[in-house]
């Protein structure tokens, strides 16, 4: 009889336990939930720094010199990269290498590598100085860009770099790319009803 009572008891526990579940999943809540709040623009505008490099779309507003650019990089650059760029204690050149690429002796620079110069301010912007990235105003970006690119041949002595500026300045390696068009790279992403 007490082997009953037990078994009872352990089976009202089961299925207790089945319907406190089945409870609680039926409370899950579901698309009318209300989580946090919505954003606005100017929460998501500190984030929002991309900038497409063939046409320099989303490059900011600013300018910046060659001559501040030289004042900014000794200030800011030079125990890391060197002298006018040549290599430094801890890091390669940043000038030289053009034309590099079509050979076997690669030398990777701004100059040789990036077919784009809105990518040397995107990566500055985003990276440098490696002690505080991101610290660097956008007139302190444009000036270093412009004394880099300087540096590299790219653009002349008295050269002020803004949005148009830069992005015209043509790459010596902007066709040193192949495009990838295998068939997935056109691919689109399903974002409703995908199954």
């Amino acid at each position: 009889m007490q082997s009953f009572k037990t078994l009872i008891a352990l089976v009202a526990a089961v299925a207790l336990a089945g319907a406190t579940v089945a409870h609680a999943q039926s409370k899950k809540p579901g698309p009318g939930a209300k989580y946090g709040k919505p954003i606005a623009e100017a929460d998501i505008a500190p984030w929002d720094i991309d900038i497409r490099t063939p046409d320099g779309k989303g490059l900011p507003a600013g300018s910046g010199t060659v001559a501040q650019g030289k004042d900014l990089y000794a200030a800011t650059c030079l125990p890391c990269h060197g002298p006018e760029g040549k290599p430094g204690d801890q890091y390669g050149p940043m000038v030289g290498g053009v034309g590099s690429f079509t050979t076997t002796t690669r030398v990777l620079t701004p100059g040789s590598m990036y077919p784009y110069a809105a990518i040397l301010f995107d990566y500055t912007r985003r990276a440098m100085p490696m002690t505080a990235p991101q610290s660097l105003n956008n007139n302190q970006v444009y000036a270093l860009s412009a004394y880099l690119l300087f540096l590299n041949g790219l653009v002349k002595e008295d050269a002020v770099m803004d949005a148009k500026s830069l992005a015209a300045v043509q790459m010596p390696n902007r066709n040193g790319f192949i495009v990838d068009d295998r068939p997935d790279t056109k691919a689109v992403r399903c974002m409703k009803d995908c199954m």
